[in-house]
């Protein structure tokens, strides 16, 4: 056991002295990296590097501070503005054709056509009967104005012609009805039935999309709807990579109970066509506009904390680090960079070598070029 104590305390007395002597800080390492005489100089990109062992290049640029509109980003679909399933409103057999699936049709063009059967003369005995009942109506009208019909008898004639009219409109609406028309332009999505099927009253005979215009839609998470407002530009990708344009058209104001977002819709412009729906799109929704620089990623640097930030030659020729927020990026691959927010007005950024200064360091720097 003595043993044993004495090299746990041997092992204790080791990591005191340890971290009695090791750096502070990692100021105290990055000043111990480069020698004291090495001196550090800012150059713009393109400008050779000095010759001197002694000096330490680093890379700058000038960029001014420019407006910016944060887009918040949204995964989402396609859907057509219009889906609808037309049902017969009346019972009978099919004997047309029915229209194709994916034929596209205007609206009132037949979809399904039912069999007739007794419809017309339904119409006609309608018809007859209403005849009749103005012929009554009329003499009872003049019988009452010589003072010989009753104005019970005559009130009694009124309703039933009254009645025969109904019955004739019915007549011609349920002759109407055996042709199934098309409420809308759009594309037949499905069909059916066939020539001979028997429809019900209320039986599918086909579905219609109208994709004029199509939509996008979304669900956007409760902390960035704040941002978003209807008629803002939107910009989506499909999974093609075909991208289309368009405003928001609708934005919810309850979320949804599960996901606690909420569903956005987009109205695409009228040029885009021929999008099918359910596609997956990443959507890029226009929000607040901000005073943002457009920087390189390649610039951001943490500091000792592991805050994320950049570094900049201030008016003094001083190293100055500016913790930074990033609010959007552009994926160009010739000119790709980030916007960031956290630093005012125009600003000198160390581009390259921006790990072996630190703030608070003076450089040598000829600020004629970043004018």
């Amino acid at each position: 056991m003595k043993k044993q104590q004495y090299v746990a305390a041997g092992i204790l007395a080791m990591v005191i002295a340890w971290m009695a002597f090791s750096p502070n800080s990692a100021e105290t390492v990055n000043e111990e990296v480069l020698p004291a005489s090495t001196t550090i100089v800012a150059l713009p990109e393109g400008v050779a590097d000095s010759e001197s062992p002694d000096v330490v290049t680093v890379r700058a640029e000038r960029i001014g501070s420019q407006a910016y509109i944060e887009r918040i980003r949204v995964r989402g679909r396609t859907q057509a503005f219009r889906h609808v399933e037309v049902r017969a409103e009346e019972a009978g057999r099919i004997i047309g054709n029915p229209v194709a699936r994916g034929a596209r049709v205007q609206q009132g063009d037949p979809l399904c056509e039912i069999a007739v059967d007794n419809r017309d003369v339904n119409l006609a005995e309608a018809m007859a009967r209403q005849e009749q009942s103005e012929f009554e109506y009329a003499a009872a009208l003049d019988l009452q104005e010589q003072g010989l019909q009753s104005d019970v008898i005559v009130a009694q004639l009124k309703a039933a012609l009254e009645t025969s009219k109904a019955a004739v409109a019915r007549a011609e609406l349920a002759l109407e009805k055996t042709k199934i028309v098309a409420p809308f332009e759009g594309i037949v999505e499905t069909r059916i039935v066939e020539v001979g099927d028997l429809l019900n009253i209320g039986s599918v005979c086909a579905s219609i999309i109208d994709d004029s215009p199509m939509l996008l839609v979304g669900l956007v998470p409760e902390q960035d709807v704040g941002a978003l407002s209807v008629g803002a530009r939107v910009s989506g990708r499909l999974l093609s990579g075909e991208e289309v344009q368009g405003s928001v058209s609708y934005l919810a104001r309850a979320a949804d109970t599960i996901s606690r977002s909420y569903r956005i819709e987009v109205e695409v412009d009228p040029r885009y066509q021929n999008l099918r729906e359910g596609i997956t799109v990443e959507l890029l929704v226009n929000a607040n506009e901000v005073i943002a620089h457009r920087i390189p990623s390649s610039a951001l640097t943490l500091d000792d904390t592991g805050t994320v930030g950049i570094k900049v030659i201030d008016s003094n020729n001083v190293v100055q680090f500016h913790n930074v927020e990033i609010v959007g990026d552009e994926t160009n691959q010739l000119d790709p960079g980030i916007w960031v927010t956290g630093v005012n007005g125009d600003i000198t950024l160390i581009t390259l070598g921006q790990e072996i200064v630190f703030p608070g360091q003076i450089v040598e720097a000829n600020f004629d070029w970043d004018k």
